[in-house]
């Protein structure tokens, strides 16, 4: 039976299943054999007796139990009861034939890498420049992708909001393989302080600066102003130019792409949103989770994305 306490259950929760699951299938059985009537037969004239249930003027027979519904019937209660002696069902007892779902799925996994891994070794040894162009590689890398992280980028790999476009170029920590792989290796955790400090008056001269620097619609008059504020507490991360600086996972201001741009939100608002309260991205390891074989792959294949739109 599978539990919130691992291969086990604390005594008194095992205890409760087994009284709860042999009291259930006990009462089934008692409910059965209580309401079975062999006497209820037709007399010699065919007439039954009725319940004296009467509904819109049609009565309720009160027949005995179909002989082959009964027999069902008991052949569940055995049914259940073998299935428990069998199988691990009755709190922390095992079955006879010592069978568990965790066995079963360590057994499946155990044939799916002795069968996958000598396939996956051989791709780790090609470059990721030229794996990417293997079509049969990139359909195995592309299961693996959206199984472990179109949950987050998407099955189109387009992203969503806080989680980066993988098909565009542009890369917050760089696009090329060996970033990539750091990236998938070791996981990334990207902090944009918050900067309400500055004030309302700055953050707006910000805002309009920003928007300058993609040349989008903005206020010449506040962006000019904005520009000293950015050079002194921005341009450290960003550049002087806004165009953003990859060892340090800050993003390129120039080219119109903006990570946390909600549906239905201004550009502008969500820079204001940003600077007063900062973000932080967090981008987890997967060397963990599937490997430093199929890694290479998803590397590979986040790569090839990047030449295919």
């Amino acid at each position: 039976m599978n539990n919130l306490w691992g291969d086990s259950l604390p005594g008194f929760w095992s205890a409760w299943i087994i009284v709860i699951t042999l009291g259930t299938i006990a009462l089934s059985a008692w409910l059965l054999f209580a309401n079975r009537r062999t006497d209820k037969q037709p007399d010699a004239e065919g007439n039954v007796e009725t319940t004296g249930h009467a509904a819109d003027g049609i009565e309720e027979y009160d027949n005995a139990l179909p002989k082959w519904w009964f027999q069902l019937f008991v052949g569940t209660v055995i049914f259940s009861l073998g299935y428990l002696v069998l199988y691990p069902g009755l709190g922390n007892f095992a079955g006879v034939l010592g069978w568990s779902q965790e066995g079963q799925w360590e057994e499946e996994v155990a044939r799916a890498e002795e069968r996958f891994t000598p396939i996956f070794a051989q791709y780790q040894e090609v470059p990721i420049p030229e794996l990417a162009k293997d079509a049969d590689a990139m359909q195995v890398a592309e299961r693996i992708y959206l199984n472990n992280c179109a949950v987050c980028h998407g099955s189109n790999a387009q992203g969503g909001y806080g989680f980066p476009n993988l098909t565009d170029d542009d890369w917050l920590y760089g696009g090329e393989p060996d970033n990539i792989m750091m990236t998938l290796n070791n996981g990334r955790n990207g902090l944009m302080p918050a900067w309400q400090q500055l004030g309302e008056e700055n953050i707006e001269n910000l805002t309009q600066y920003v928007l300058s620097l993609s040349e989008l619609e903005h206020d010449a008059e506040r962006a000019e102003q904005g520009e000293s504020t950015f050079m002194s507490v921005c341009a450290a991360c960003h550049t002087p130019q806004g165009t953003g600086n990859i060892a340090l996972g800050a993003p390129n201001l120039t080219n119109d792409i903006w990570l946390y741009l909600a549906q239905g939100q201004t550009v502008a608002d969500s820079i204001r949103q940003t600077l007063r309260n900062g973000r932080n991205g967090h981008m987890p390891s997967q060397t963990a989770y599937i490997g430093e074989e199929r890694v290479h792959l998803v590397a590979a294949y986040v790569y090839s994305l990047r030449f295919s739109n």
